[in-house]
């Protein structure tokens, strides 16, 4: 029986770095999706194609880390994790279609692992809860792949609603639906593809996480969570740690305030909080680029409410709330003042909170 299983792309609204800190993120689930297709056989390998890529890898059931490299990694990552988990993996074809970019901060790494482990585990009749799902996935980037991602991604892809964004809490891994639908009310929801790509295996995005890891230890608990008072950073003797540690914290904070202007729908307020937490990340947690911060600055001022990056940072996506009929306005500005600098050329697109990963008839 072939199986097509489908998981999309996300957008974290707010909340960056936070959720290998066990602390609070708002992401939605985007229209673009991956599909995997899953045709089981007698055989102890799978072999998987993709639309973006020529040629097929075989991939041996009994894989482990560090075999199989690449974009085919993540597949392979799948298949390990399954199987470490004594969940059975049949032999057979897969075949990989997407339009969630590759290295835009849309986590496409996500999307490909919640799908391909959605149509291998749903043609082997193996029944996953979503909490379990995104563990697995997780596990297969974090363990064979090597990419220290958290949960939020899996998350978002597996839990998606449209016109709903998702208010995570990694202490507890609770979801809990939040109303977003900014069309509505008269405001589009802008994503500018900056075209520069960036890649979670890379040093930057580990380095950031650790440095969150040594905050927690230097100050004697658990997680960044378990601080809730800006001043106890006073403790940590290296400033840059103690930048770092300042993002988490004042983007809990953000997330809650955020939640609470959607609540209200005062989505000027909420955009005075996505710009907040985009110097965050500039000035505090450091993950912004000259270029990111061009297409972040230059929205605002031509009329956006609010734009930040969005996703693991050094490169990829910005998202900028903007009255609705101010968006052509705000985007030619922003075409203009980044070719004036003499990047690429970006890709903007008005998008939505859309449905979640599952199977496709």
């Amino acid at each position: 029986m072939t199986v097509r299983y489908a998981a999309p792309g996300r957008i974290n609204l707010i909340g960056e770095h936070t959720d290998y800190n066990l602390g609070l993120a708002l992401p939605i689930a985007l229209p673009q999706r991956t599909v995997a297709t899953f045709t089981p056989a007698c055989t102890d390998a799978i072999t998987v194609r993709s639309d973006q890529v020529n040629g097929a890898a075989r991939i041996p059931l009994d894989t482990t880390p560090g075999e199989v490299t690449g974009w085919a990694g993540y597949v392979a990552g799948v298949i390990w994790a399954l199987r470490t988990a004594g969940h059975p993996v049949p032999g057979g074809a897969l075949s990989i279609s997407s339009d969630v970019e590759q290295g835009s901060g849309l986590a496409s790494s996500a999307a490909l692992t919640c799908a391909v482990l959605g149509a291998i585990t749903s043609a082997a009749e193996v029944h996953l809860d979503r909490l379990e799902h995104a563990r697995l996935a997780q596990r297969a980037e974090n363990d064979y792949v090597g990419a220290p991602t958290g949960l939020l991604d899996q998350l978002a892809a597996l839990c998606g609603q449209p016109a709903t964004a998702l208010l995570i809490d990694f202490a507890d891994l609770s979801v809990r639906p939040v109303p977003f639908d900014p069309d509505a009310c008269g405001v589009a929801l802008l994503l500018i593809d900056s075209r520069a790509r960036h890649t979670h295996a890379g040093g930057d995005y580990a380095a950031r996480r650790a440095s969150c890891d040594r905050a927690a230890a230097a100050l004697g608990v658990p997680s960044l969570r378990d601080v809730h008072d800006l001043t106890a950073l006073d403790a940590l003797g290296d400033p840059i740690t103690a930048r770092r540690a300042r993002h988490v914290l004042t983007e809990n904070t953000r997330v809650l305030d955020f939640v609470a202007a959607l609540t209200n729908t005062d989505f000027a307020e909420a955009g005075h909080i996505m710009s907040a937490s985009h110097r965050s990340m500039r000035d505090d947690f450091e993950i912004t680029t000259a270029h990111i911060d061009l297409i972040a600055e230059t929205a605002v001022r031509a009329g956006a409410l609010g734009a930040r990056m969005t996703g693991g940072g050094f490169g990829g996506c910005v998202i900028a709330l903007v009255p609705a009929a101010h968006a052509q306005v705000v985007g030619q500005a922003v075409r203009q003042a980044v070719r004036a600098a003499g990047y690429q050329q970006p890709v903007l697109t008005r998008t939505h909170a859309a449905v979640g990963a599952g199977v496709l008839g």
